[in-house]
């Protein structure tokens, strides 16, 4: 029996956690939760945003389940997603995108994971203001090891999952510096993994052509900032944020996690979609190698997919929250 950590968030995040932990009861996935929170809604209760005890709790069973929590606006509070990842160094942040039947999209065919830097970058945090002359700077801090870490992590993958080509999205030819780096990492990782076929692309042209043909993409890996805008662009093209899993990956421990936000406005009406936080929770599964208990719920995910009905309103249906969840019980 397998001990994950459980982080159910803010807002819709504690409805979509008990439908997949539901989901997980029915298909006796052999896990135990160890909950503890984080966020908004513990600072309002604790004093305090991430409280030891979830660190704790992460540092003992090495592998999490989060859902979307709430950084406090304005009050000079440095996000929680930010802090977790740098604290574990969490440097892969691992973002599938793959085109659903049953899930309404403007293009077809789309199957890519996109591998983010997730500790550096101008997510660094180092930032100063002169007020005298009314100058902010922000340091886009990119290292070689970080650059190394991440593409080889892709490449990696690639090999592992049967994947043919690995995309490296850089801004060499305006950073020489910073944007080259990654760009030689890829090089270094493509020596060390030849049966993998390497291309490159500057980060506009590519959001172009992911617009224009995202199905020509298999692996990306890119630094922070242009992964961070990437993945939710992915997301687009497969449904959004609502439907699409996340994950941050270092070298011994994983957070998984719902990429979109907690949605305040509709929480505890029920009306929130919970495939996120679930292909979330699939995607731990097989980190842990559950893989069977991992396609089961999967096939059942997509079976109810394409039953309107059986879906939640965002989705085009009419279910509620945890009666979606019982369409995927009752379809595995």
């Amino acid at each position: 029996m397998k001990v994950v950590t459980l982080i159910p968030g803010d807002g819709i995040g504690p409805e979509i956690t008990e439908a997949v932990k539901k989901i997980f009861a029915a298909a006796n996935v052999p896990v135990t939760w160890e909950e503890e929170n984080a966020g908004q809604t513990t600072f309002d209760s604790k004093g305090e945003l991430i409280p030891q005890s979830l660190i704790d709790s992460l540092e003992k069973t090495r592998v999490g389940l989060k859902g979307p929590i709430t950084t406090p606006v304005g009050k000079g509070f440095k996000s929680i997603n930010v802090q977790l990842r740098q604290k574990f160094d969490l440097y892969q942040n691992v973002r599938p995108a793959c085109t659903t039947p049953g899930i309404d999209t403007k293009f077809e065919g789309v199957d890519l994971v996109l591998f983010r830097e997730n500790t550096e970058g101008l997510y660094s945090g180092l930032e100063t203001y002169d007020a005298r002359l009314g100058i902010a700077d922000s340091i886009a801090r990119v290292t070689v090891e970080g650059c190394e870490k991440i593409t080889r992590a892709a490449f990696a993958y690639a090999k592992k999952h049967g994947r043919k080509k690995v995309t490296v999205v850089h801004k060499a030819n305006i950073l020489k510096m910073a944007g080259t780096l990654i760009l030689e990492a890829g090089k270094k990782a493509h020596a060390e993994f030849p049966e993998i076929e390497m291309d490159d692309k500057i980060i506009d042209n590519m959001c172009m052509q992911l617009v224009v043909k995202p199905q020509q993409f298999d692996v990306v890996v890119t630094t922070n900032l242009f992964g961070d805008i990437l993945s939710d662009l992915c997301a687009g093209l497969v449904g959004g944020l609502g439907v699409v899993s996340g994950a941050n990956i270092g070298d011994d421990m994983a957070i998984f996690e719902a990429v979109h936000g907690s949605a305040p406005d509709i929480a505890g009406k029920g009306l929130a979609n919970p495939t996120a936080m679930l292909r979330s929770a699939i995607m731990m599964l097989h980190h842990i190698d559950l893989h069977d208990h991992a396609s089961k719920i999967t096939n059942a995910l997509n079976k109810t997919l394409l039953n309107k009905e059986q879906c939640t309103g965002d989705l085009g249906g009419k279910a509620k929250t945890m009666e979606f969840a019982d369409y995927i019980i009752g379809n595995l």
